[in-house]
């Protein structure tokens, strides 16, 4: 018989399920607790990143550091932290394209279950507006929909214009997004026979411009090198992917502030596509294997020269969600785990305008037994996931006997 979860004093919790929207959702509350009341919870432990010890209360869904009078204690002697950032990600998106709303719960599910509970969502076609209502999946920061050329990206994915219309669908798309655009920079060129950019330099520029006139920034899908050289020095603020970097883009883009999301889950992907085409296209079959190799050589420039970087797994297309984990083991053989924690965590945060765990703040934290620096795999086993106030699920620590 399957034992209800406790909390860390041993209380059993109960799932209360709701239903919303055509769909349903749960979190835990202490037994006899108010079933339509967002629980009162209290928390000791360490808090990343600087893990000071800290006594925290969330009333309301948000956090306080002063006491709250029957608060359920979740857990004492814990290692706490914001909780996690997909930079990129396509919530709503799989390799056919938009998919249904059913579909984009159980993407959403999943992301959070593995602990992400803020996306920037890179792209997609679906309209997901929906999930903002939804208290129980993770907040969505949006890019609109992918901007590429005709047939010069994945079929039914993008809004697809010519150059002389770029300008007009940025500006659409900016208005359409939370605060961001998605350019399609390069894809292979059939006629070429390998990665060529879309978009003409002086074009690409005036989209840029246009972009920040609507008070948007601008990333752009870029595994090329000529294309990141083109876009970086043109005024982009952030590169996805980023396997063509050379010395002096890097330099530039530690300068600009220009921030990468390498994806590196995805570019362990490039030896198959390379397999692939190496029939029909053996030229971009060599340059996607070339980028392969020397992929953590690249990163690894980039973040001793100072560019921020920061984790996104690209599921919704081939990928699936809620492998963040898997790319945050990734970055930490690039820059160590608390690096790795720290770009799919606070300092995603700070990038995007996300709260952090502060007096005030949405209660949305990771609840672990073990300090994550020195096994990332505390990750996958959460002792509990708390979303804007409610435990959406935990992993029922055995019972705590003190605090």
């Amino acid at each position: 018989m399957t034992q209800p979860p406790l909390g860390a004093l041993g209380e059993p919790l109960v799932a209360v399920t709701h239903s919303h929207g055509g769909g349903t959702h749960t979190h835990h509350v202490p037994a006899g607790a108010d079933a339509h009341a967002l629980p009162r919870l209290h928390l000791t432990g360490r808090l990343l990143p600087d893990a000071e010890p800290v006594e925290l209360w969330i009333v309301e869904g948000r956090i306080t550091f002063e006491p709250v009078a029957g608060a359920h204690t979740l857990a004492t002697d814990a290692w706490l932290m914001p909780g996690l950032v997909d930079a990129h990600c396509h919530i709503g998106l799989d390799h056919h394209g938009a998919v249904d709303e059913a579909t984009t719960e159980r993407q959403a599910l999943a992301d959070r279950d593995a602990g992400t509970l803020l996306v920037r969502d890179a792209g997609s076609p679906a309209d997901t507006r929906w999930i903002d209502a939804r208290e129980d999946l993770p907040r969505i920061i949006r890019a609109g929909r992918h901007i590429a050329r005709p047939r010069r990206y994945i079929r039914n994915y993008a809004e697809e214009v010519e150059p002389d219309d770029l300008v007009a669908e940025v500006r659409r798309q900016a208005r359409r997004g939370d605060g961001w655009v998605k350019l399609v920079g390069d894809w292979i060129d059939r006629d070429a026979g390998d990665l060529r950019p879309l978009w003409p330099v002086d074009v690409a520029a005036a989209a840029i411009a246009a972009a920040h006139e609507e008070g948007a920034r601008v990333t752009a899908h870029c595994f090329d090198e000529r294309s990141v050289a083109e876009l970086v020095e043109v005024g982009i603020d952030g590169i996805e992917h980023g396997t063509g970097l050379g010395e002096p883009t890097i330099a530039l883009m530690a300068a600009r502030g220009v921030a990468l999301v390498p994806t590196l889950i995805n570019i362990e992907t490039f030896p198959d596509i390379a397999d692939a085409a190496a029939e029909k296209f053996p030229v971009y079959a060599a340059h996607m294997r070339a980028l392969h190799a020397r992929r953590f050589d690249t990163i690894t420039a980039a973040l001793e020269a100072g560019v921020p970087i920061y984790a996104g797994t690209d599921a919704g297309g081939a990928l699936a969600h809620g492998i963040l984990p898997d790319e945050i083991d990734l970055l930490a053989r690039v820059g160590g785990p608390e690096f790795a924690l720290g770009a799919a965590s606070w300092r995603a945060r700070d990038w995007l305008g996300a709260a952090q765990v502060t007096e005030g703040a949405p209660a949305d934290l990771l609840v672990l037994d073990a300090d994550p620096r020195a096994d990332l795999d505390e990750l996958r086993r959460p002792r509990a996931i708390v979303l804007r106030g409610r435990v959406v699920t935990t992993g029922a620590p055995p019972p705590h006997t003190h605090g």
